[in-house]
């Protein structure tokens, strides 16, 4: 996260002297880019909690990321090609990078300007480029960069980013990490499609997200080639080094399930991951069909990471998982993988839905009724510390009202509903209808209200946003 107005004031009366000596490194770089009325793109995109993350003046479409990793996995080298689509008559615009050299940029093809203020870059094409980036247009982007991957710090103290491993490394990005490892638009605001090749030391394996098109071993180096057809967030992109146990295998319906588990856990990991089909196949029946063309999980050792992450397509878990944790990371992929919030104050709708298929789950397989979980989070203190949908600050988006009392908010409306078929069928509708985009608690609460018809105004007022316990419903 950037530092408040006076720094960023600092670093615009830097501006001007930096990209002067910037263009006289590029050949073919002019200040005066593009026509009259051509701007540059927003640095951020104002999200409540990060107001610095992301950027404005295009949509990423496509990422193609190309990772070199030494032995260690302690330094990188990497080629992002980012495709994207201008929203505005362009003359410049920014990507979130953070740590990582920039070696080199070019805009179609043409050498680009390079101004660096922390995690902003800000690129200027040359004339001949900028003219052409009219709103609308498609360009492609390509920036080469190279170093020591950097683990960030989130604002309640967990880590992410580059995370260093016995066998390797795995980057996890939830809210900010993913540009401690590639250049891009990093709001979740903005989805796309990848395709993620990355290059190892012969004997150890790379995962990432999606499917694997294609493994090549030469000169004592191996490179895998992942590519991911749905569009994905960029918080839920990932790479695991390691010295992975790979399994292959398929649900009922086909769908393909990739498993990779570090040696040392995977005998205690088997028997959990075993019920991955059985979990997809129970979520369809609940939620509608599986949003993504394969499923699966990542399994470390324990302390690689200090939490789980519903990483698209297959979950991260820092150690082997139980049955419930399995359960709300697959949930996921219905709630914030496929539907994402459009900014980070929509973070319960994820949490919320995650935590209360957890509740469903243990109705169903474990004989505990979710009128029972609903009372013991109405009966912890710790789920009424702030309403679900207005966290104090970013250092909250992780704490348990945005979990628990999300979770409360769901059943309240199934309460209110008092129809279960209604109120699945609801859902499903939801998910369907936001299917690979994005949506707000706005977007949630008029849906919800216009679908069952009735006025949940109680619920959205003393439930989500009330700032005291209610009464029980």
């Amino acid at each position: 996260m950037e530092q408040p107005t006076a720094a960023a004031a600092r670093r615009t009366a830097r501006g001007g002297a930096l990209l002067l000596a910037v263009l006289t490194l590029v050949p073919g770089c002019t200040a005066g880019l593009g026509g009259s009325g051509w701007t540059p793109g927003a640095a951020g995109v104002r999200d409540p909690y990060f107001p610095r993350l992301g950027n404005g003046g295009y949509d990423v479409t496509h990422y193609g990321l190309s990772l070199d990793v030494d032995s260690t996995a302690g330094r990188l080298s990497g080629t992002a090609v980012i495709t994207a689509r201008a929203t505005q008559d362009l003359s410049a615009f920014n990507l979130d990078l953070t740590g990582l050299k920039v070696v080199s940029a070019t805009v179609e093809g043409r050498p680009a300007a390079v101004n660096r203020a922390g995690s902003e870059l800000t690129l200027r094409p040359d004339r001949a480029v900028a003219d052409r980036l009219r709103e609308g247009s498609t360009f492609r982007t390509v920036v080469r960069y190279a170093g020591s991957p950097r683990t960030v710090t989130d604002p309640d103290g967990s880590e992410e980013g580059w995370l260093r491993t016995a066998h390797g490394a795995v980057a996890l990005g939830e809210p900010t990490g993913s540009m401690a490892w590639f250049p891009g638009n990093h709001h979740p605001g903005d989805k796309a499609s990848y395709d993620v090749g990355v290059t190892v030391p012969e004997g150890r394996t790379a995962v990432s997200n999606g499917e694997l098109t294609s493994r090549r071993t030469a000169r004592g180096r191996t490179t895998f080639h992942w590519r991911v057809r749905e569009p994905m967030a960029s918080y839920l992109a990932t790479v695991a080094v390691g010295r992975w146990t790979v399994r292959e295998s398929a649900t009922g319906n086909g769908l393909p399930v990739v498993t990779a588990v570090d040696p040392d856990v995977a005998g205690a990991s088997a028997p959990v991951l075993a019920r991955i089909p059985e979990v997809v196949a129970w979520g369809e029946k609940l939620f509608g069909p599986y949003p993504f063309s394969s499923a699966g999980a990542v399994v470390g050792r324990r302390g690689d990471a200090g939490y789980a992450l519903e990483t698209q397509n297959r979950p991260f878990f820092p150690g082997p998982p139980d049955t419930g944790l399995l359960v709300h990371e697959l949930a996921h992929q219905w709630f914030g993988n496929s539907v994402t919030p459009a900014s980070w104050r929509d973070m319960w709708l994820n949490e919320g839905f995650a935590t209360y298929a957890e509740w469903l789950w243990s109705e169903d397989h474990d004989g505990v009724p979710v009128a029972e979980s609903f009372g013991k989070a109405y009966a912890d203190e710790a789920n009424w510390a702030f309403p679900a949908a207005r966290p104090p600050g970013a250092a909250d988006l992780s704490r348990p009202p945005v979990y628990g009392r999300g979770a409360m908010v769901v059943h309240r409306i199934r309460q209110e509903m008092d129809d279960d078929e209604a109120f699945f069928g609801l859902v499903r509708g939801w998910l369907t209808a936001h299917r690979h985009g994005n949506a707000s608690t706005a977007d949630f609460t008029a849906y919800v209200g216009k679908e069952s018809g009735l006025d949940l105004t109680e619920v959205w007022d003393t439930w989500l946003n009330g700032g005291s316990r209610p009464a029980r419903g």
